[in-house]
């Protein structure tokens, strides 16, 4: 997934509006038009010159400051800037940026933007808002496919022209309007799962155990057992199952004594499985037919 350098900016017949893609429902979530979610022209970019030719339209030899007001609010000992005017058009595929002094613009997967966030430019009375972008940029080496370059990028957008909003509510100012749509529409476009993703989560649906175990075509995680001969695996604790009323004579006899599931060797203590009636010779609720305890209150029918 690569930006992609553009010569000439989109026409706006290429896309949807917003509004007009929430007032029906569409008959294919595939293919169609773009939903176009922001668009203006005579924005400001602003790019550091430490970073200058990392974008077309930033070439090396750009010498133009930030312009006021908002380049007049710049703390002194920041990194000096440089400004370029472009045109924004955030879609529901790409990011494009079009610059016309530079005849050139680009168009940039949203993966590739990994932070974007509200940025306040100045302080105190000289305050103003703006959004910024790091794109994480692939180098260009042949090298190192892998290497990416970080690009810092501040858009101000222009003043709202038009107010669109009803009356008694508050207006939403374009920096806000540009962030909005540059997250809904990231969400859209999530990152692509890389190779390899998908084998690790199958590991955690199957239960792998040591030996000679064949799997069973068409059921992932399902095994025939040592030596693909239909035995099941070695037994492993708390895997012996429920007694049941179809099993349970493996394991009492008639009068009610336990005859199975001992470990060999192991015998149980004396009275293991013998069943006591309510009452008996000894005497009653259990307790010895000798003295009571004064600590026990006795019982009454």
């Amino acid at each position: 997934m690569l930006p992609t350098t553009i010569r000439s900016p989109p026409s706006l017949d290429e896309y949807k509006t917003l509004a007009e893609h929430q007032e029906q429902t569409p008959q294919t979530f595939f293919g169609g038009k773009p939903v176009l979610h922001y668009y203006a022209t005579d924005a400001k970019a602003w790019i550091p010159k430490s970073q200058l030719g990392s974008l077309p339209f930033f070439p090396a030899d750009l010498t133009a400051p930030p312009t006021a007001p908002e380049g007049s609010a710049l703390d002194g000992a920041a990194e000096e800037c440089v400004e370029q005017k472009v045109d924004l058009y955030v879609n529901s595929q790409s990011f494009i940026i079009f610059c016309p002094a530079a005849g050139s613009g680009l168009t940039i997967p949203y993966p590739l933007i990994s932070i974007h966030a509200i940025k306040t430019i100045g302080a105190g009375e000289q305050k103003y808002t703006s959004v910024y972008l790091q794109l994480e940029l692939p180098d260009g080496s042949a090298e190192a496919d892998d290497t990416l370059d970080t690009v810092e990028l501040t858009l101000i957008p222009p003043p709202s022209l038009t107010p669109d909003a009803a009356e008694g509510q508050p207006t939403v100012s374009e920096t806000t309007k540009l962030f909005n749509a540059v997250s809904d529409c990231s969400n859209l476009n999530p990152d692509p799962v890389e190779d390899g993703d998908e084998d690790d989560e199958d590991d955690y649906d199957r239960i792998v155990f040591e030996g000679d175990h064949e799997e069973i075509e068409g059921l992932p995680g399902v095994y025939l057992g040592e030596g693909g001969n239909g035995d099941l695996p070695p037994p492993m604790p708390g895997s012996s199952g429920w007694i049941t009323a179809e099993n349970v004579h493996e394991y009492f006899d008639a009068d009610g004594n336990w005859i199975g599931g001992e470990e060999e060797g192991e015998e149980l203590g004396e009275g293991a499985g013998a069943v006591h009636a309510r009452e008996e010779e000894e005497g009653v609720n259990g307790h010895s037919a000798g003295k009571e305890s004064d600590s026990k209150r006795p019982r009454t029918d």
